[in-house]
């Protein structure tokens, strides 16, 4: 029990350095997690996003791997796929032990409930929510996976083109206005203006922001106001996959 304890401090503080302060009953919610399914946010199982857990694909299979499961089986639903439109849906049963009957789930995926990072992978994320679904069921988690979180993309917006040459802009990116704009959505919305940078940079396809082009950083900024007004928790549970590695070699270092 002492250890257990031990554990879920370290947890608490490293959440804390991660999100700031948790409140009382979130940090009630992470003990329970880790002396539970032994879940850890430095190892990726969980992450914080608008004031509520998730947990992550990485961490469910882990917990499927420390509980020996016997194997999981994934198939497509045909009458609810249609690879022109790129709508998927998969049915995945997980089992726990070679005498268990299986735990069923279903996950599905299109172009309206992904992220525009993902779009024409529809097949796999619907898969993954399928998995997620199923071991989330055989585990009792009660927790929603980050991966089903859903987004209500804008379905004019265009990707920036990944190289851009002569723009124009002597290596500063954007200009003022375009500064303040992102400025105040980072503000506004409460996000991390590092997070942000870097899924700038990953966005644009450059190296650094300061290789983009004023179009691409426009075009991003105009993304992103969109995405947080629509979807702040699937904005949110983007910019974490920029933080995990980072916040894991701070810890570290520390």
């Amino acid at each position: 029990m002492k250890k257990a304890a031990s554990v879920a401090e370290t947890e608490l503080r490293l959440a804390n350095r991660t999100w700031g302060p948790l409140p009382r009953s979130s940090a009630g919610v992470l003990a329970k997690l880790v002396e539970s399914h032994c879940l850890s946010i430095g190892l990726g199982d969980l992450a914080y996003i608008d004031g509520r857990w998730y947990v992550t694909h990485t961490g469910l299979l882990g917990l499927a791997q420390r509980n020996r499961c016997s194997g999981i089986d994934v198939q497509p639903v045909a009458e609810y796929c249609d690879p022109q439109s790129q709508r998927w849906a998969f049915r995945a049963t997980v089992y726990k032990s070679k005498s268990c009957r299986g735990f069923v789930g279903y996950g599905d995926a299109a172009p309206s409930n992904v992220s525009v990072l993902v779009h024409g992978a529809e097949m796999r994320v619907a898969e993954t929510r399928a998995v997620n679904r199923a071991l989330r069921k055989a585990y009792g988690i009660g927790l929603c996976s980050v991966e089903e979180i859903g987004t209500i993309p804008n379905p004019n917006e265009k990707l920036p083109p990944q190289r851009a040459n002569g723009n124009g802009n002597n290596g500063n990116g954007a200009g003022p206005k375009v500064r303040d704009h992102l400025c105040q959505i980072i503000r506004q919305h409460k996000l991390d203006p590092e997070l942000v940078k870097a899924y700038a940079v990953d966005f644009c396809g450059t190296k650094t922001l300061r290789e983009a082009s004023r179009e691409q950083v426009e075009n991003f900024v105009l993304q992103l106001a969109d995405w947080a007004e629509k979807d702040r928790n699937a904005l949110l549970c983007q910019l974490n996959s920029y933080m995990s590695p980072r916040k894991e070699e701070k810890a570290g270092a520390a």
